[in-house]
């Protein structure tokens, strides 16, 4: 493939992009790394460094960038443990021409050219309406277990929701409570059983938290109400498959870690050979999953939460 490259001037050595995680042997980033490879391997002259630091630091990773900074690599993709600690040696490495992506947890905008976000609220609250309607045949009372009451992402996302349910589409819906539950699992448990007996009509509870989910569905399986309110919202594959095979949940949905990786390895890649720029507005490709466009703070979405069900639950639940 490379033959008769030889009088070119680009430098036929492979681009290293290094990919810093939170933590190494967290299932979520062994995910993402498996996304990263795939990147690489489309791109075609891409090496992948994955690393990370044993525990969760801001000061394990600033030590790995330093390192990586001395490798002289071309980017890095990382997913911060802190927002604004990484931020001088972040500019260092950018002083040096490395490109920085932060990915999941990001970093704060003067340390990276981009920040790519799984999703966004309004793509997070439009997924969970529909996935409850599917559930109930676009007919019936729902109701909402968040986290707790000052939760901000979560109170985004439920004021989309309550936006969303406005719409035309979703005038047979009735949203008749939302609890909290602390992102605690007694509390979130409890505050389901109360749903539950409240609302003898109740079809559908949606939890837009991890925790809640699997709170919920455990409440429905013990009050016998399988097949008769489902649930739904965010929740882990590894935690949900079982509340998946019980019946209790027909589809839930949280970030896909392979497309993640997959696209923050791709876009890291355009910024070293110069075909993305960093600047609101601009648009960055991310290969198979298309292209996305900058905003004011240089950040990104991905799109809407990926959609976990009976065919794909088991595959995931073994990563993450």
């Amino acid at each position: 493939m490379l033959a008769g490259m030889a009088g070119c001037d680009k430098k036929p050595e492979k681009t290293r992009i290094a990919m810093v995680v939170k933590n190494l042997g967290n299932g979520f980033f062994d995910a993402a790394h498996q996304g990263a490879d795939e990147a690489a391997k489309q791109l075609g002259n891409v090496d992948v460094i994955y690393t990370g630091p044993t525990t969760p630091s801001a000061e394990g990773q600033i030590e790995i960038i330093n390192s990586l900074i001395s490798q002289k690599v071309d980017a890095i993709v990382i997913s911060a443990n802190d927002p604004n600690a990484l931020v001088p040696i972040a500019k260092k490495a950018m002083a040096r021409g490395i490109k920085v992506v932060s990915f999941d947890s990001g970093l704060a905008p003067e340390g990276r050219q981009m920040q790519l976000n799984p999703s966004n609220a309004r793509l997070i609250g439009e997924k969970q309406i529909q996935m409850a309607s599917n559930a109930i045949g676009g007919a019936g009372e729902i109701a909402i277990l968040s986290a707790s009451a000052q939760a901000t992402n979560q109170n985004i996302w439920i004021g989309v929701m309550k936006d969303v349910l406005q719409k035309p589409d979703y005038a047979k819906l009735t949203l008749v409570a939302t609890v909290y539950g602390d992102d605690q699992s007694d509390k979130s448990y409890r505050e389901a059983i109360g749903l539950l007996r409240s609302h003898p009509g109740l079809k559908a509870i949606i939890a837009p938290t991890t925790v809640g989910i699997v709170a919920a569905s455990k409440a429905v399986v013990d009050e016998h109400l399988v097949g008769k309110v489902h649930v739904t919202g965010l929740g882990l594959p590894s935690e949900m498959a079982g509340h998946v095979k019980s019946g209790a949940v027909k589809e839930f949905a949280i970030w896909n870690p392979i497309d993640l990786g997959y696209a923050a390895t791709f876009a890291a890649d355009q910024f070293v050979t110069g075909k993305a720029k960093a600047a609101p507005g601009a648009k960055v490709s991310v290969g198979r999953l298309g292209e996305v466009t900058l905003d004011a703070n240089g950040e990104a979405a991905l799109g809407p939460p990926f959609t976990y069900d009976s065919g794909n639950v088991e595959k995931f639940a073994k990563m993450f």
